[in-house]
């Protein structure tokens, strides 16, 4: 395997710290080109300098100075701001593309990667959740190679390698549960912030943790594997399955089932898509069947978690109203952070704003930008609304 050159678009959150860990163990066959981050400006400088990056972004303008100020001295380019990010992903320098920033933020950079015919390792759903055939389309067109860094699609893409062309009759979708799995609907209602954020299996960021815990993560990942595996929606099935072992698996015709399984560690996926078609080491954890004991699955309650059937939806419903959707979300979860809403005023707000949208059956790219500039404006009336009501 040749050395192969990664950008991580959103190093410093939980999936660009992880894939650094990946390129940490392996500096033998991965070399870091750029990196990017929002704000965060003391660890984006010490991954620089310390994996020798060729370039950075600093997302917030404001901030190029201190970065600049820092890397000078190692002879580390600096730029400021989206656009920047846009134009350096295309250098005939990178081979792969980690999109790992969060939420729709992600869109404009990996759409740019993908125009330029890069390996994408996407860790950003909401990509193909808000703009799916646009995407895959664009991938399509020039070339671009779409590997999944979700544990669940990663697991199904695995699955697939040896299907040798056979046709999917489901997939199974798995879910912890997250951590309001064996509540009432009346607790989840009083579910407070940090207990949101207690996720019981996984460590990741704040946002994707929440969804999680609303199950609106599944809903996200139902629609992005509609996509990257061109399977309708009514064949993709979510199952709990509390201990995270299985992390997804696919069905055949004949009723055969091919499952992957591991513990549950971000950095297999990222590694894999790193590396595909190859396997490498990994020092992580690993199964050990004997210790195991059982594992258990079951059907979701969507009176508990509706956030699921607004997912399946907003995918029959097709056009833009899964961006919609996404833009609900998103504005709503940032609300219930900060500690402005109720958790299931989430769905409440995402079920309002997908009602009430101005609906595009074929919409371009321009038109996802503004469906989801008008859907979270849209939210954020709602969530005033709100809060203005309730008091905690």
């Amino acid at each position: 395997m040749e050395k192969r050159r990664i950008t991580i678009l959103g190093s410093t959150g939980s999936i660009g710290r992880q894939a650094l860990d990946v390129i940490r163990q392996h500096r033998d066959l991965f070399e870091v080109e750029l990196l990017t981050a929002n704000n965060s400006t003391d660890l984006l400088i010490s991954q620089a300098i310390e994996f020798d990056a060729n370039a950075v972004v600093i997302c917030n303008e404001d901030k190029y100075k201190e970065v600049a100020d820092a890397l000078q001295p190692h002879y580390i380019k600096v730029f400021a701001g989206m656009k920047s990010v846009c134009d350096l992903v295309t250098g005939d320098n990178i081979d792969i593309v980690l999109t790992s920033m969060v939420g729709f933020s992600g869109l404009e950079s990996t759409v740019a990667a993908v125009k330029a015919g890069k390996t994408i390792a996407l860790a950003n759903k909401e990509t193909l959740v808000a703009a799916g055939k646009i995407v895959m389309g664009l991938a399509q067109q020039h070339g671009a190679h779409i590997l999944p860094v979700d544990s669940e699609h990663s697991a199904i893409f695995q699955c697939l390698l040896g299907s040798a062309g056979a046709d999917i009759e489901k997939i199974h979708l798995t879910a912890s549960g997250g951590p309001f799995r064996t509540w009432s609907r009346e607790y989840i209602a009083k579910a407070t912030r940090a207990q949101a954020l207690n996720h019981p299996n996984w460590s990741m960021g704040s946002k994707i943790t929440i969804d999680s815990a609303s199950m609106m993560n599944k809903g996200l990942e139902i629609i992005e594997a509609r996509w990257l595996f061109g399977t309708p929606g009514e064949k993709i099935e979510v199952v709990i399955h509390p201990e995270s072992i299985i992390h997804s698996m696919i069905e055949y015709a004949d009723g055969s089932v091919i499952a992957q399984m591991g513990h549950p560690d971000m950095r297999e996926a990222i590694q894999f898509a790193f590396s595909f078609p190859h396997r490498l080491t990994l020092d992580n954890r690993k199964l050990n069947f004997a210790e195991l004991g059982s594992l258990s699955f079951f059907a979701p309650d969507k009176e508990k978690f509706p956030a699921l059937q607004l997912a399946y939806d907003s995918l029959a419903k097709g056009g833009n109203m899964p961006c919609i959707m996404n833009a609900a979300n998103e504005a709503a979860v940032a609300a219930f952070l900060q500690e402005k809403i109720g958790f299931y005023d989430i769905t409440d707000v995402v079920a309002d704003c997908m009602a009430g949208a101005e609906f595009a059956a074929e919409p371009d790219l321009d038109t996802i930008f503004r469906t989801n500039e008008e859907a979270y404006a849209k939210a954020l009336e709602k969530i005033a609304a709100i809060s203005g009501k309730r008091s905690f």
